[in-house]
């Protein structure tokens, strides 16, 4: 799968975040910093605790299925895709193996 971002919006607050999709290179080599840049503390610290019992083998597992965790907890968190085109939707959809909402009115 190529490489995608989707935009994530909270509606209430007007706050937005990307959220990749697919494979998590970042965490292949930083390990446990993407998830902390992100704001994603819980899995931050999730991530630590078995890369340091791990001697960092984990971030070859967690690599495989951090962004779709991250895209849950947004959505968790109320946030909607931004703006996607319809064949973009149904592929991310695919991968995901998720429902992704998007922001009523927003421009196509």
């Amino acid at each position: 799968m190529a490489f995608t971002t989707v935009i994530m919006e909270n509606p209430q607050t007007g706050a937005q975040k990307p959220a990749p999709v697919g494979l998590s290179w970042t965490v292949l080599f930083f390990g446990f910093l993407p998830p902390l840049f992100r704001g994603d503390i819980k899995w931050g610290l999730i991530i630590l605790a078995f890369w340091l019992f791990s001697a960092g083998l984990t971030n070859i597992i967690f690599m495989f299925f951090y962004n779709k965790l991250f895209i849950k907890e947004l959505l968790a968190e109320g946030y909607q895709a931004l703006v996607i085109d319809d064949r973009e939707r149904q592929r991310i959809i695919n991968n995901l193996g998720l429902k992704l909402p998007e922001v009523a009115g927003a421009p196509r």
